[in-house]
């Protein structure tokens, strides 16, 4: 018996090696599928349709036409990362987080302004408060950014707006990428991007900005866990007329409303090449926003801007 172990255990070394290559490849491909999320892409692609779907009358069961396709953002060459529309002025607010800047755009994507974001840092996405107000997102510090709406040329000067950092599970360059606000109900959604996705509620911001201290941080993790078929999340809109929040994937081509209040999904439509005549799919969708008319827009990195007029 020892002299049969022995033996098996003298050809182990001419064995060893193969294996150890081959045990080598396999955790390397491993770690790379976790590190792109392809892991997660084939957990969706195998479990979600790839047929749109959405209830009558909701923002995604509607019919759009792409009436803006792809329109490069002059003096833009990199990094457009987010936008929201503007209901009390008619016009949108975009803005590319390297340099960090600020453009108030034409519903058609002209840029009719510009205001350099001075102290700034790593701004991803911007949402209209109302009452004239603007919050920026920046990214890694997680912080929340309160500016007033600009009414003259120059620069804004970080030191000069008040602001929130969350610091919830701070994670480099996958923080906070999308933001939402919900005037009627005084809540801000804020939307992590991956590693993992997470969708946070802050309840009482519009008051605590004035004066009145009392914010709530609500977790949504069974909101991500039940109703959101995608890989990453990249912008983020509260729809006033309906009372739905609409996320939206970079990774997954995709865009998803829920229920604003229980989180139950309501519908998603791909932006694949077939979407509203698209012809050719939205390369990097970084930001959206919808307009009081229904009409979506889009934009997706380097500088590409997208309308989508409802039909």
């Amino acid at each position: 018996m020892i002299a049969a172990i022995k033996q098996a255990f003298s050809r182990l070394p001419l064995v060893r090696p193969r294996v150890w290559a081959l045990l080598s490849i396999l955790l390397l491909a491993g770690y790379q599928m976790h590190a792109l999320h392809l892991d997660d892409r084939l957990y969706y692609w195998l479990t979600t349709p790839a047929a749109s779907q959405a209830a009558p009358g909701s923002l995604t069961g509607r019919e759009y036409k792409v009436q803006v396709n792809a329109r490069p953002v002059a003096g833009v060459d990199d990094n457009l990362s987010g936008i929201t529309y503007d209901d009390q002025r008619d016009q949108l607010w975009a803005v590319v987080n390297n340099p960090s800047e600020l453009l108030a755009m034409s519903r058609d994507g002209e840029v009719t302004a510009r205001y350099p974001l001075s102290g700034f840092s790593d701004v991803e996405d911007v949402t209209y408060l109302g009452d004239g107000q603007l919050l920026f997102v920046e990214e890694r510090e997680q912080r929340l950014v309160v500016v007033p709406v600009p009414t003259q040329a120059g620069a804004l000067f970080r030191e000069d707006h008040r602001s929130l950092t969350l610091g919830i599970g701070r994670d480099g360059n996958q923080g906070f990428e999308g933001i939402a606000y919900d005037r009627a109900g005084d809540r801000l959604f804020v939307a992590k991007e991956h590693s993992p996705m997470k969708l946070y509620e802050v309840r009482g911001l519009k008051r605590s900005i004035d004066g009145d201290f009392g914010l709530e941080i609500i977790d949504h993790d069974e909101w991500i866990r039940d109703s959101v078929f995608a890989t990453d999340l990249s912008a983020a809109h509260f729809d006033e007329r309906t009372g739905h929040l609409v996320l939206l994937s970079d990774e997954s081509k995709r865009v998803m409303e829920l229920d604003g209040n229980s989180g139950k999904l309501i519908g998603y439509r791909t932006l694949d090449s077939d979407f509203a005549g698209l012809g050719k799919a939205v390369p990097h969708g970084e930001g959206m926003t919808f307009d009081d008319r229904g009409n979506l827009y889009i934009v997706s990195e380097p500088n590409l801007f997208y309308r989508f007029n409802r039909s």
